[in-house]
Protein backbone atom coordinates (compact mmCIF):
# COMPACT_ATOMS: atom_id res chain seq x y z
CA UNK A 1 0.00 0.00 0.00
CA UNK A 2 1.50 3.30 -1.01
CA UNK A 3 0.74 6.65 0.51
CA UNK A 4 -1.01 9.26 -1.94
CA UNK A 5 -1.71 13.04 -2.04
CA UNK A 6 -1.85 14.61 1.78
CA UNK A 7 -0.64 11.12 3.60
CA UNK A 8 -3.74 9.20 2.68
CA UNK A 9 -3.04 5.22 1.96
CA UNK A 10 -3.45 4.85 -1.36
CA UNK A 11 -4.73 1.29 -2.25
CA UNK A 12 -4.37 0.32 -5.71
CA UNK A 13 -5.95 -2.02 -8.65
CA UNK A 14 -4.96 -5.70 -9.31
CA UNK A 15 -3.60 -5.19 -12.77
CA UNK A 16 -4.63 -8.98 -13.47
CA UNK A 17 -7.34 -8.75 -12.11
CA UNK A 18 -8.73 -5.52 -12.82
CA UNK A 19 -10.73 -4.84 -9.63
CA UNK A 20 -9.59 -3.48 -6.24
CA UNK A 21 -6.73 -5.60 -4.35
CA UNK A 22 -7.45 -7.32 -0.99
CA UNK A 23 -6.62 -3.63 1.01
CA UNK A 24 -8.76 -1.72 -1.60
CA UNK A 25 -11.48 -4.39 -0.70
CA UNK A 26 -11.11 -4.34 2.85
CA UNK A 27 -11.18 -0.69 2.67
CA UNK A 28 -14.95 -0.41 0.90
CA UNK A 29 -16.28 -2.92 3.38
CA UNK A 30 -15.47 -0.71 5.98
CA UNK A 31 -16.77 2.47 4.59
CA UNK A 32 -19.60 0.54 3.32
CA UNK A 33 -20.55 -0.25 7.26
CA UNK A 34 -19.58 2.86 8.39
CA UNK A 35 -22.02 4.58 5.90
CA UNK A 36 -24.84 1.96 7.00
CA UNK A 37 -24.19 2.77 10.73
CA UNK A 38 -24.08 6.60 10.42
CA UNK A 39 -27.51 5.95 8.67
CA UNK A 40 -28.79 3.82 11.05
CA UNK A 41 -28.11 6.18 13.80
CA UNK A 42 -30.31 8.73 11.69
CA UNK A 43 -27.45 11.00 9.89
CA UNK A 44 -28.87 12.23 6.99
CA UNK A 45 -27.28 11.30 3.27
CA UNK A 46 -25.17 14.46 3.14
CA UNK A 47 -23.08 14.42 6.34
CA UNK A 48 -22.04 10.96 5.59
CA UNK A 49 -21.16 11.23 2.06
CA UNK A 50 -18.52 14.07 3.48
CA UNK A 51 -17.74 12.07 6.09
CA UNK A 52 -16.51 9.14 4.38
CA UNK A 53 -15.00 11.26 1.64
CA UNK A 54 -11.87 10.74 -0.16
CA UNK A 55 -10.23 14.58 -0.76
CA UNK A 56 -9.96 16.28 3.36
CA UNK A 57 -10.97 19.50 1.20
CA UNK A 58 -14.94 17.62 0.93
CA UNK A 59 -14.75 15.45 4.15
CA UNK A 60 -16.18 17.20 7.19
CA UNK A 61 -13.46 15.83 9.06
CA UNK A 62 -10.85 17.44 7.25
CA UNK A 63 -9.33 13.59 6.84
CA UNK A 64 -8.73 11.45 3.51
CA UNK A 65 -11.17 8.78 4.01
CA UNK A 66 -9.07 5.75 2.66
CA UNK A 67 -11.15 4.51 -0.26
CA UNK A 68 -13.76 7.43 0.37
CA UNK A 69 -16.11 8.39 -2.07
CA UNK A 70 -14.67 10.18 -5.05
CA UNK A 71 -11.56 8.65 -4.59
CA UNK A 72 -10.71 8.44 -8.04
CA UNK A 73 -10.84 12.37 -8.17
CA UNK A 74 -8.61 13.06 -5.56
CA UNK A 75 -5.66 10.83 -7.03
CA UNK A 76 -5.75 12.18 -9.87
CA UNK A 77 -5.30 15.59 -8.16
CA UNK A 78 -9.42 16.89 -9.68
CA UNK A 79 -11.78 19.02 -7.62
CA UNK A 80 -13.47 16.82 -4.81
CA UNK A 81 -17.17 15.43 -5.99
CA UNK A 82 -20.17 17.61 -6.12
CA UNK A 83 -22.76 17.21 -3.06
CA UNK A 84 -25.16 15.35 -5.15
CA UNK A 85 -22.73 13.09 -6.53
CA UNK A 86 -21.26 12.39 -3.10
CA UNK A 87 -25.19 11.73 -2.06
CA UNK A 88 -25.44 9.51 -4.80
CA UNK A 89 -22.31 7.47 -3.69
CA UNK A 90 -23.57 7.57 -0.33
CA UNK A 91 -27.08 5.77 -1.13
CA UNK A 92 -25.50 3.42 -3.34
CA UNK A 93 -22.96 1.98 -1.14
CA UNK A 94 -25.63 1.84 1.74
CA UNK A 95 -28.59 0.00 -0.89
CA UNK A 96 -25.52 -2.87 -1.66
CA UNK A 97 -24.00 -3.00 1.89
CA UNK A 98 -27.68 -3.49 2.78
CA UNK A 99 -27.98 -6.44 -0.35
CA UNK A 100 -25.42 -8.03 0.67
CA UNK A 101 -26.25 -8.47 4.00
CA UNK A 102 -29.32 -9.89 2.88
CA UNK A 103 -27.71 -12.70 0.22
CA UNK A 104 -25.65 -13.48 3.68
CA UNK A 105 -29.01 -13.77 5.48
CA UNK A 106 -30.23 -15.77 2.84
CA UNK A 107 -27.43 -18.32 2.84
CA UNK A 108 -27.89 -18.74 6.71
CA UNK A 109 -31.37 -19.23 6.24
CA UNK A 110 -30.55 -22.11 3.97
CA UNK A 111 -27.64 -23.39 5.82
CA UNK A 112 -30.39 -23.76 8.94
CA UNK A 113 -32.89 -25.39 6.97
CA UNK A 114 -30.31 -27.61 5.91
CA UNK A 115 -29.15 -28.29 9.32
CA UNK A 116 -32.77 -28.79 10.72
CA UNK A 117 -33.87 -31.01 7.64
CA UNK A 118 -31.04 -33.17 8.82
CA UNK A 119 -31.87 -33.31 12.56
CA UNK A 120 -35.72 -34.34 11.31
CA UNK A 121 -34.37 -36.59 9.35
CA UNK A 122 -32.36 -38.61 12.04
CA UNK A 123 -35.62 -38.54 14.38
CA UNK A 124 -37.41 -39.92 11.10
CA UNK A 125 -35.30 -43.47 10.61
CA UNK A 126 -35.46 -44.17 14.22
CA UNK A 127 -39.42 -43.33 14.66
CA UNK A 128 -39.85 -45.04 11.21
CA UNK A 129 -37.62 -48.44 12.27
CA UNK A 130 -39.71 -48.77 15.85
CA UNK A 131 -43.16 -47.64 13.91
CA UNK A 132 -42.63 -50.77 11.41
CA UNK A 133 -40.77 -52.93 13.21
CA UNK A 134 -43.08 -53.14 16.37
CA UNK A 135 -46.18 -51.42 14.54
CA UNK A 136 -46.06 -49.07 18.04
CA UNK A 137 -49.33 -46.73 16.67
CA UNK A 138 -47.08 -43.95 19.09
CA UNK A 139 -44.01 -44.42 16.79
CA UNK A 140 -46.28 -44.35 13.86
CA UNK A 141 -48.09 -41.09 14.36
CA UNK A 142 -44.68 -39.53 15.47
CA UNK A 143 -43.10 -40.71 11.85
CA UNK A 144 -45.81 -38.46 10.50
CA UNK A 145 -45.68 -35.51 12.37
CA UNK A 146 -42.08 -35.71 11.83
CA UNK A 147 -43.18 -35.85 8.08
CA UNK A 148 -45.48 -33.28 8.16
CA UNK A 149 -42.52 -31.16 9.61
CA UNK A 150 -40.22 -31.71 7.02
CA UNK A 151 -42.54 -31.05 4.18
CA UNK A 152 -43.52 -27.94 5.76
CA UNK A 153 -40.13 -26.95 6.37
CA UNK A 154 -39.09 -27.66 2.72
CA UNK A 155 -42.36 -26.35 1.47
CA UNK A 156 -42.99 -29.72 -0.16
CA UNK A 157 -47.04 -29.18 0.50
CA UNK A 158 -48.83 -27.98 -2.27
CA UNK A 159 -50.74 -25.17 -0.90
CA UNK A 160 -54.50 -25.24 -0.50
CA UNK A 161 -56.38 -23.62 -2.60
CA UNK A 162 -59.63 -21.92 -2.26
CA UNK A 163 -62.19 -20.81 -4.48
CA UNK A 164 -65.59 -18.58 -3.38
CA UNK A 165 -68.33 -18.51 -5.47
CA UNK A 166 -71.85 -17.84 -5.74
CA UNK A 167 -75.14 -19.83 -6.97
CA UNK A 168 -73.44 -22.72 -9.69
CA UNK A 169 -70.25 -22.07 -10.05
CA UNK A 170 -70.76 -17.74 -10.46
CA UNK A 171 -70.01 -14.88 -8.84
CA UNK A 172 -70.22 -13.80 -5.47
CA UNK A 173 -72.51 -10.71 -5.23
CA UNK A 174 -71.80 -8.63 -2.38
CA UNK A 175 -74.35 -6.26 -1.17
CA UNK A 176 -75.69 -5.38 2.15
CA UNK A 177 -77.28 -7.94 4.31
CA UNK A 178 -78.84 -7.75 7.78
CA UNK A 179 -77.16 -9.66 11.16
CA UNK A 180 -79.74 -12.28 10.36
CA UNK A 181 -78.85 -12.95 6.68
CA UNK A 182 -75.39 -13.18 7.81
CA UNK A 183 -76.33 -15.42 10.73
CA UNK A 184 -78.20 -17.40 8.23
CA UNK A 185 -75.43 -17.54 5.81
CA UNK A 186 -72.69 -18.32 8.37
CA UNK A 187 -75.61 -21.05 9.76
CA UNK A 188 -75.25 -22.92 6.17
CA UNK A 189 -71.52 -22.86 5.63
CA UNK A 190 -70.25 -24.20 8.51
CA UNK A 191 -71.45 -26.69 10.40
CA UNK A 192 -69.87 -26.03 13.71
CA UNK A 193 -72.66 -22.80 13.98
CA UNK A 194 -74.92 -24.92 14.15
Amino acid sequence: MDVGRGGAPELVEDPAVGRPDKAARAAIARRRSDAIDLRLAGVDWLTIARKLAADPAANSDGIAYPQGYGIERYRKNQDPPSDEALIHAACRDVRTALADRRAELNDDVDELRALEADRLDRLFFVAYKKAVRDQDLAAIDRTLRIMERRARLLGLDMPVRTELSGPDGGAVQIENVTADELDALIALTDPAAE
